[in-house]
């Protein structure tokens, strides 16, 4: 089933698990779609009692849910912002940010769209809705469909940050839910233009375009060559412990990272 938006998923229930074996993680769609069921896959596969409970329902989600003690582990694609640091401390609780892996945010068009590059400038100007039609940026003409995430996602923020100087998306963008969302509805609309994290790149239908020359790639993240590029995190309450402090060195292992990159993103280093 392709879309896995706006769903409370119970991964890899283990029968009879106690409570203290149950990790609640939240958060990140960018995260919570894909790779951190396939790391909570490996990682019941070698602890069999543990059962996951993963709700991907955006980085905002994942960041309130450390605040509320709702969750063992928040994942996010964007850094916690101060306001959310201060609101955290008023309960007593302490932010810990892990860099799990490495992102880019690749800008994706319909696969029929003949457009394969596009400069910083044409990007920030298309997603706030000043440029309008293709033929404005060499494409065929045309009205421009914008997809964007909703307001609860970190990739929604970060990309307003990283392409868009912080300015506002335009007020005809469409918001979806999630990575999968956008890339279905870029794939079927000939005009649509839209952003999506590495390991969403490849869904059918749609091509990546290449910013002021690069597309994103490991290599390219890696070495900053990509502009829109950016860490994912997982959040916890201080030091995370028992559980959860297990499955956070379970993810930055060899191993685990090797999921990261299975996946698509970027692990957080050189691999054995």
């Amino acid at each position: 089933m392709k879309n896995l938006l706006s769903l409370l998923a119970v991964v890899a229930l283990a029968t009879g698990a106690s409570a203290a074996d149950k990790l609640v993680i939240k958060g990140s769609d960018t995260l919570g779609a894909k790779l951190v069921p396939m790391l909570a896959e490996e990682y019941k596969s070698k602890n069999p009692g543990v059962a996951f409970e993963i709700a991907a329902e955006g980085s905002t989600t994942g960041i309130a849910a450390i605040t509320d003690s709702t969750a063992q582990i928040g994942m996010s694609s964007r850094r916690a912002r101060p306001t959310e640091m201060s609101a955290a401390q008023a309960k007593g609780v302490s932010m810990k940010p892990t860099i799990v892996a490495y992102d880019g945010i690749g800008v994706i068009v319909s696969a029929g769209n003949p457009l394969s590059a596009l400069t910083k400038r044409q990007v920030e100007q298309i997603f706030a809705g000043d440029i309008t039609d293709w033929s404005q940026v060499g494409g065929n003409p045309g009205p421009i469909s914008i997809y964007t995430r909703n307001t609860s996602s970190g990739t929604y923020q970060d990309f307003k940050d990283l392409a868009m100087k912080k300015r506002d998306y335009a007020s005809s963008s469409q918001k979806m839910a999630g990575n999968e969302q956008i890339a279905a509805e870029v794939a079927k609309n000939a005009n649509g233009i839209g952003y999506v994290g590495l390991a969403y790149l490849h869904d059918p239908g749609i091509k990546t375009v290449s910013i002021e020359g690069a597309v994103p790639t490991e290599e390219s993240v890696l070495a900053k060559k990509y502009p829109y590029a950016r860490p994912t995190f997982y959040y916890t309450n201080g030091e995370p412990t028992g559980e959860a402090a297990k499955f956070v060195e379970f993810t930055l292992s060899d191993e685990g990272q090797k999921v990261v990159r299975k996946v698509g993103f970027v692990p957080v280093r050189a691999l054995n």
